[in-house]
């Protein structure tokens, strides 16, 4: 046989074996365990991808949506974003001596975690309102961009953006190697984490939603600018979560990801999807490796979402048995 004909006949083989298999996939799921979690969420890719499922979704309906504290990244034994905060009022103290008898700066400035750790909506929104408005879209990026940089966690001693989930970071690079359009819909504040969350989750600012601030349009001597006011625009919690889907994405999703009560109405919405739907829940079990809560948390707190998960056959990972590795940092090069 001479070489062109040779070469014409690895030619056809190659043509045929990837029109067989069009797209080459990573093995999925690395960090999980073999378990009923990884199955599950496997089964249900596949099945849904599948053209020749009765459960095929198309690509322009495949919309996944995540919770981001407790769900992508730690949230005990306090929100990230209240750290930042906390460190905020510790660099305006000085233009503010009122703080020093005014809760909840004055717990603020004497380090007092153990009031912090219960503040109420109310005092919460007040900090955010003193740390996070004033300034220009443009200058909080920056800020929340310099502290992310040199803040460390208090007890893990590494900086926030390394306690990511590892395990939940390939579950999102899997759904999208199956072309589902992955969003971040968390209670946190929308701009402090597209400050720094797009490069670590992969997922473009503009499909992360959360709680928003009101803001004015500016433009003075040939410059524009969108100033943050000191006003709570909309809480993307609960409730909240798919009226915001709804407004911003105007899909339901058919893949939804949460870890509390507060993700409950957003698996809610995404169960009463006509195509098949997948709800997933992550349950904090492991008090070595991260922090074992659920019903009874002062944060965090999953209980009707799991009573409604057992329910109603969501698949809920157990984190400590579900996962081999927690943080990205655990990985062995």
């Amino acid at each position: 046989m001479s070489l062109f004909k040779t070469f014409n006949l690895f030619s056809i083989l190659f043509i045929f074996a990837t029109s067989c298999n069009p797209k080459t996939k990573t093995t999925p799921l690395k960090s999980w365990n073999d378990v009923t979690s990884k199955s599950n969420i496997i089964a249900y890719v596949e099945d849904v991808t599948n053209p020749q499922s009765e459960n095929f979704i198309p690509i322009d309906k495949r919309i996944a949506t995540f919770d981001n504290d407790g769900n992508l990244w730690s949230e005990q034994p306090m929100y990230f974003q209240l750290y930042f905060a906390i460190d905020r009022i510790k660099e305006l103290a000085a233009e503010h001596s009122e703080w020093k008898a005014q809760q909840p700066y004055k717990a603020i400035l004497e380090d007092d975690l153990e009031t912090l750790k219960h503040i109420d909506m109310k005092n919460l929104i007040e900090l955010v309102m003193a740390t996070h408005a004033g300034s220009t879209t443009d200058e909080f990026d920056n800020i929340v961009k310099n502290w992310i940089a040199t803040a460390k966690h208090p007890t893990k001693n590494v900086s926030y953006d390394k306690l990511v989930y590892q395990p939940m970071l390939e579950l999102m690079e899997y759904l999208r190697e199956y072309d589902f359009k992955t969003y971040i819909v968390s209670g946190g504040g929308v701009d402090f984490m597209r400050a720094f969350v797009t490069d670590i989750y992969g997922i473009p600012a503009e499909q992360i939603l959360g709680t928003r601030i009101k803001t004015a349009f500016e433009y003075k001597n040939g410059t524009a600018t969108i100033k943050r006011l000191p006003e709570i625009d909309f809480i993307d919690d609960k409730e909240g979560k798919p009226l915001n889907i709804q407004k911003i994405i105007g899909k339901k999703p058919v893949f939804a990801s949460g870890n509390s009560d507060g993700d409950l109405q957003m698996m809610q919405w995404t169960a009463s999807n006509k195509l098949k739907s997948f709800m997933l829940y992550v349950h904090h079990t492991d008090s070595e490796r991260e922090w074992a809560y659920d019903r009874d948390s002062h944060i965090g707190r999953l209980d009707k979402g799991l009573d409604q998960a057992h329910k109603d056959g969501w698949t809920v990972i157990d984190m400590k048995n579900d996962w081999k590795i927690i943080y990205p940092y655990e990985l062995k090069n």
